[in-house]
Formats: structure tokens, C-alpha cells, sequence
């Protein structure tokens, strides 16, 4: 299997270099560090599989994609960053990328290239478990628009109401402690409250009163 490694850190390429080929079964045939790259490598090589981070300086690695399989309809790109991003996944599958894993699923790289490379799609473990409870907290959501709350407002108030800490609601919603205290503290602002408990309490009286 002949592949290229595209991605803007150099220590990232030159290790994964040198880790896929010592399993005898993947050729590396050129190394990139940007978007831009990526189609010229593209181009230049015809791999069997791209391997490209997304966050890049410049070109990020969807819009690469985006113009290597305008090209190349039959092309297989495996994304590979560490970021759940929904936004960053839903591009990905959007432009028609052959997988999405994270960087820190070390060991999964090489069986997602041969996956790719049979002709199937691939997601890692982390990425599938954070769409699943994704869909099935958006599905469970109550409109809060009549208080002027938004969908992720709105995420935030569920999870206080459920008995979250900063650091568990942080963790659930990909965000930083610090972004959600800034969540919070605007949240109470507009609905005129005092602290989380009277939040929770507003949660489960006015936005899902069938628990009442």
C-alpha cells in the first residue's frame, strides 16, 4: 500500500513514517505539512491512501480533500487529527473522506489504512462514541428559544440539571472550563437567577416540565 502523510508538525510525519513502514505492508511516498501539499503530493504520486491531519496553517486538510477528490472521485483519504470536532466530522464525511480517527488511537492507525484501503469506511472508537451520545443528547434537547436560550444553552442547562460539575459538563460538551463558567454566568443573566441550583430547578419546571 503506497500512502502520504500530510500533516503541519514535522515530528508527527517523520514518526508515523517510520512506524506504518516497519509493518512491512505500507510504503510512505512523500511527507507534507500542508493542505497545499497535499494536492501537489496528490498529484504528483497517486497514493492508494492520503493520510492528512485536518487543523493545518493555511489549507486545512477538508478543503484539501475537498479539491484532491473533485479531481479524483475514487480517492481515499483517511483523516487523522485530534479533534471531535461535530463540525470538523461532519465536513469530513460531507466531502466523502474514507475515514476519520484520532491521533491518540496510535495503535488503530495501521488496521484504519487497510480498511480504507479495502474499500470501507472508518471511524475510531472515541469518534463514534462522541456522535452516538451527540445525536442522543440533541434528540432529548427542549426548545428554549421563548427564553432566548440557544441549542448549546440550552446542552449546558440539561447537564446542570442532571448534576454536572464545570469540569463533567466541560468534558461532555468539548469545551473549556473556562467557556463554560462564561456559559453559565450569561445563562443566569438572562433568565434572572441567582446560582445552578435555581437553574436546575428553572430547567425542570419551564423546559421539561414532564418530569413535574
Amino acid at each position: 500500500m503506497k500512502i502520504i502523510i500530510i500533516d503541519d508538525d514535522n515530528i508527527v510525519t517523520v514518526s508515523l513514517k517510520t512506524i506504518l513502514e516497519a509493518t512491512g505492508k505500507i510504503t510512505v511516498a512523500a511527507l507534507g505539512h500542508s493542505g497545499e501539499e497535499a494536492i501537489d503530493l496528490y498529484r504528483l504520486h497517486n497514493p492508494d491512501v492520503v493520510l492528512m491531519d485536518i487543523r493545518m496553517d493555511g489549507m486545512t486538510g477538508i478543503d484539501a480533500g475537498r479539491i484532491i477528490l473533485s479531481e479524483d472521485k475514487s480517492a481515499k483519504i483517511l483523516f487523522l487529527t485530534t479533534f471531535t470536532d461535530d463540525e470538523y466530522i461532519k465536513n469530513a464525511l460531507e466531502i466523502g473522506a474514507k475515514g476519520y480517527i484520532l491521533k491518540q488511537d496510535f495503535e488503530g492507525i495501521a488496521p484504519a489504512l487497510e480498511t480504507v484501503m479495502g474499500g470501507q469506511t472508518v471511524l475510531g472508537e472515541t469518534v463514534v462514541s462522541h456522535m452516538q451520545q451527540q445525536m442522543k443528547r440533541e434528540q432529548i434537547i427542549p426548545d428554549g428559544s421563548m427564553y432566548d436560550l440557544n441549542e448549546k444553552e440550552m446542552q449546558l442547562i440539561g447537564l446542570v440539571a442532571e448534576g454536572l460539575n464545570n469540569k463533567e459538563i466541560a468534558s461532555n460538551l468539548y469545551l473549556s472550563e473556562g467557556t463554560v463558567r462564561n456559559y453559565l454566568s450569561t445563562i443566569l443573566e438572562k433568565l434572572k437567577l441567582r446560582d445552578r441550583t435555581q437553574l436546575a430547578v428553572f430547567y425542570y419546571k419551564n423546559l421539561a416540565p414532564d418530569f413535574f
